[in-house]
């Protein structure tokens, strides 16, 4: 039997991220991937939005992607909105396909010696007072404290832990195929009553991307070649000799969410908690971003450092970003609805994200800066993430998500020392001097306080000049008592 501390079912980019956090804290982790090898099959989901890049940065990685992507100014939403003038180091789009965001991954997780166990599926689970049980299908059993599902939307964890998956069924789908042709594909999109179709040579100028709209949604499985040509046929009045198919699939405009992140010992992440159409390519995003609030959490809980209730903010906070996320998608989806009445509609949201505040406000939605934790009142930086500001740390210049690389808590003074007398072992204080305007998203520019108290995953935790710290930080890194 294999023991761990931490178990994590799926070496997706959510999985791997989880492990990297959760590696950082020193865990034992070690993740199960049901692939023998790390090939994923067509081109998937394409790219990093604004908050995401943010999050590597603050783990000192991001120019690992920076240099193997391309930066587009603009994040879509029925038309594309330029987050160019967004107060980030990172305003732009990623486009970086998901097999190299996920080695990418993968290469970090390796430095910082997780272990993978590949070509392991994982069959049942059984959850007992001190740990999880993991049956394989390959006869292994492995075991842990805490078991985290991040095995996609057909998540076999969240099915064997009895976890809701409530939601809209399809309402349409879609085709998606990588093929070759004999005829000459119609490159760019194509409208027809379906909806709205795309063909694209890619990377070696023969093979044909084909994305085909308006497909019945109770259609399952893997398609097959002849029933992608019926459908190219119907769309285009042709199959253009479609053959030698590298990858043929579907998706479809299903939503829902899972309506417990945690039961037990038993928690779930990415597509295993949330799943929704690819509109504005969120999903992935959205994934890495669950497992960098996740991961510190869990990581106290696992070490007897927080009370296990730390993990009910988990849910708390990252149940309604994906709500949202499941609802802008289906909004977006109603927007592609063939027809001339869908079609004024479009007209009609186009005139008004033309507009600079709604322009701002939806491309900050897209890019996940808008994000803001419920916190309670406080300072304008409360619960959302902390700019990554150029300061000056004894004389030198620096920047804050340098400051984060090892995902441990930041109380950052400005000028006016806050003590923060017992929890000084478990925060780590920066003298710092901040001579600019700090800038949030949509907000503008907010009065810089006296200190803030920065959480791992880089949100604001606390700002202010001393009063009520003591609180919050008993609420998030006080030990347990007993």
């Amino acid at each position: 039997m294999s023991e761990h501390e931490i178990l994590i079912s799926g070496a997706g980019p959510t999985g791997l991220m989880l492990a990297g956090e959760l590696a950082l804290a020193g865990i034992d982790v070690a993740l199960v991937e049901q692939r023998s090898t790390m090939a994923v099959a067509g081109r998937r989901a394409g790219g990093l939005h604004a908050r995401s890049l943010e999050v590597l940065d603050q783990r000192g990685i991001v120019d690992r992607f920076l240099a193997e992507g391309q930066t587009y100014p603009n994040v879509g939403f029925h038309v594309a909105l330029d987050i160019s003038d967004f107060p980030t180091r990172h305003n732009y789009l990623l486009a970086l396909r998901q097999e190299r965001i996920e080695r990418l991954l993968a290469d970090w997780v390796e430095e910082l010696g997780v272990p993978v166990h590949r070509g392991t599926e994982v069959l049942d689970i059984v959850e007992d007072e001190t740990g999880v049980g993991v049956a394989t299908a390959q006869g292994k059993t492995l075991r842990a404290g805490w078991l985290v599902g991040c095995d996609g939307g057909r998540s076999t964890v969240r099915k064997s832990a009895g976890i809701d998956f409530p939601g809209w069924d399809a309402s349409t789908s879609w085709l998606i195929a990588e093929v070759s042709m004999r005829e000459q594909p119609v490159l760019g999109f194509h409208e027809t009553a379906l909806g709205r179709h795309a063909m694209a040579r890619l990377d070696d100028g023969e093979t044909v991307g084909v994305v085909l709209a308006g497909q019945d949604p109770r259609a399952g499985g893997e398609p097959s070649l002849r029933e992608f040509a019926v459908a190219l046929k119907a769309a285009y009045g042709t199959d253009f000799g479609v053959h030698a198919p590298g990858f043929l699939s579907r998706f479809s405009d299903a939503a829902r969410q899972a309506q417990d992140y945690r039961k037990g010992r038993v928690l779930l992440a990415g597509d295993a908690a949330h799943i929704h159409s690819p509109m504005g390519g969120q999903g992935l995003n959205l994934g890495l971003q669950d497992a960098v609030n996740l991961g510190w959490k869990l990581a106290r809980v696992a070490r007897g450092m927080s009370p296990e209730t730390l993990l009910d903010t988990y849910q708390a906070e990252r149940h309604p970003v994906a709500a949202r996320v499941l609802k802008n998608t289906m909004a977006q989806g109603v927007l592609r609805y063939p027809g001339e009445r869908t079609a004024v509609l479009g007209d009609f949201v186009s005139e008004l994200l033309a507009m600079e505040e709604p322009r701002r406000h939806f491309a900050a939605m897209m890019s996940g800066l808008d994000i803001r934790y419920g916190l309670g009142e406080g300072h304008p930086l409360l619960g959302h993430r902390m700019p990554d500001l150029d300061i000056t740390i004894d004389g030198s210049p620096a920047r804050v998500f340098t400051l984060l690389r090892d995902a441990q808590p930041v109380l950052l003074n400005f000028g006016r020392q806050v003590a923060v007398d017992r929890w000084a072992d478990r925060i780590k204080q920066v003298e710092a001097r901040f001579e600019g305007v700090c800038q949030l998203p949509v907000i503008g520019a907010v009065d810089m306080p006296a200190a803030v108290l920065i959480r791992p995953d880089g949100h604001v935790a606390w700002a202010g000049d001393g009063a009520g710290l003591p609180a919050v930080l008993d609420a998030w890194f006080d030990r347990p008592l007993g």
